[in-house]
């Protein structure tokens, strides 16, 4: 049996670090040791993913032919981090080159001047190639940011508002009629949530909804409507905001007339780790599933100090929901500009992606390559197993995949080596963590 590993490292300049580690036998060993329980299982996963928005397939099209291909084998590629799921907005969203909606009309009842042209110009186009280089049918989650705005109280598609009652069963019509675009062209909408971030009020596109709302949404017009155009098998996920309140939302929103409706629970990370949210969620309703909706940072240059600390800080959380219940990851915009856009708000973020419209240079950042020790090694289908740890300096994930072997990720936040004894049905081998670093392995 054998261990093998790939380490990123380095406190500014990445390295990455192979290495064919042999297990011997067992020797009692008690220090230092990372236990790995393979007959011990959790979840199932179901991929990785990242969100198509318009601003990435805007700044797709400025780039190369080469820079697109190199990006697109990156992220979906199977023999790199097999990206399998899309997250795309409904109209425009918190990333868009400009503010749109499908329908303009108050008058239009039945939709009739509903227009996909703001989605053809530049998300369809991503789509279509990111689809292409995947070589197999990608997974999408659609999500609203906001309805159109005369369907809103405040009149506007930003700044928050609420979805008028006398809308409600329009707004459902309209969504649904944003699966059918995308499965006449045939893509496979697998899932979608009611409204991202039901709960901000932004800058940029949002949309207000209370418990009550979305439950009566959901449950009175738009499962309704899904059933009525033949789409009740596209889940649907509600919340979709951060952490810290999914449970308690989750509670409110299931009883017996609902729970067959919600597929399970989206999240976003921005408010801190909870992760204990997700277990209580997992251990109440344990047929629903968990799935991180958006990981993303506020931008804050090119600075690799910086570029580091955020790369450690989207593995610890991602390694932390993980370990919690989390069955399905979406990354934020996968490609922006050098400076967090375009955007119509002037909300710049990071991305594993930044493209320099003036250089024509690609970058891939620190995160890509750590969101790529995940995607490359956990495969679709693959369950968690139950693992310990010697010390809280070290961050563990563990997986056992379809074909049987066992993955593990295993994170290094401090400025010192970590060492380490993994040990696993009898065998155990040694090794250390460099500092700064994310290492991940396949036990053969």
């Amino acid at each position: 049996m054998r261990l093998e590993i790939i380490q990123s490292m380095g406190k500014e300049v990445l390295r990455q670090k192979k290495e064919v580690i042999e297990f011997t036998a067992d020797d009692g060993v008690e220090n230092e040791v990372i236990n790995l329980y393979p007959d011990v299982t959790f979840q199932e996963f179901e991929g990785f993913g990242g969100a198509i928005t318009d601003a990435s397939g805007f700044v797709f099209s400025q780039m190369s032919r080469e820079q697109q291909d190199k990006m697109l084998s990156f992220y979906f590629k199977e023999e790199q981090m097999n990206y399998q799921n899309i997250r795309i907005p409904i109209d425009s969203g918190g990333f868009s080159t400009h503010s749109y909606s499908a329908v303009e009309e108050p008058e239009d009842e039945t939709l009739e001047s509903f227009s996909f042209a703001d989605t053809k110009k530049y998300i369809l186009p991503l789509l279509e190639a990111a689809s292409k280089t995947a070589g197999r049918p990608l997974k999408l989650m659609l999500s609203p940011w906001s309805p159109p705005a005369f369907m809103k109280t405040n009149g506007s598609r930003r700044k928050g508002g609420s979805l008028k009652k006398e809308y409600y069963g329009r707004w459902a019509a309209y969504i649904c009629r944003y699966i059918q675009e995308f499965q006449k062209r045939g893509y496979q909408v697998e899932r979608i949530s009611i409204q991202n971030e039901p709960k901000a009020v932004q800058e940029w596109e949002s949309c207000v909804y209370s418990a009550q709302q979305e439950k009566t949404f959901l449950k009175e017009y738009l499962y309704p409507a899904l059933k009525e155009k033949g789409l009740s098998s596209v889940e649907v996920f509600v919340w979709d905001h951060n952490k810290e309140r999914v449970y308690e939302r989750f509670c409110k929103l299931m009883d017996k007339d609902t729970a067959p409706m919600i597929a399970g629970a989206a999240f976003h990370w921005y408010s801190g780790d909870h992760f204990e949210t997700l277990e209580l969620i997992r251990r109440a309703f344990p047929e629903k599933k968990l799935i991180l909706s958006e990981s993303s940072l506020e931008y804050a240059g090119v600075s690799p100090s910086r570029e580091r600390d955020y790369a450690l800080c989207l593995a610890h959380d991602l390694i932390g929901n993980l370990n919690h219940g989390l069955q399905g990851f979406y990354d934020g915009n996968i490609l922006l500009n050098i400076h967090g856009g375009p955007n119509s708000a002037r909300h710049y973020c990071d991305a594993a992606f930044l493209y320099n419209e003036e250089s024509k240079e690609l970058l891939q950042r620190r995160s890509a390559f750590f969101f790529w020790h995940f995607a490359h090694f956990i495969q679709p289908k693959a369950v968690r197993i139950a693992h310990s740890k010697y010390t809280d300096k070290l961050e563990v994930t563990a997986w056992k995949n379809p074909a049987g072997e066992i993955a593990v990720i295993l994170l290094n936040k401090t400025g010192k080596r970590v060492p380490f004894v993994l040990r696993i049905n009898g065998k155990v081998l040694s090794c250390y963590l460099h500092p700064f670093a994310i290492a991940s392995g396949v036990i053969l």
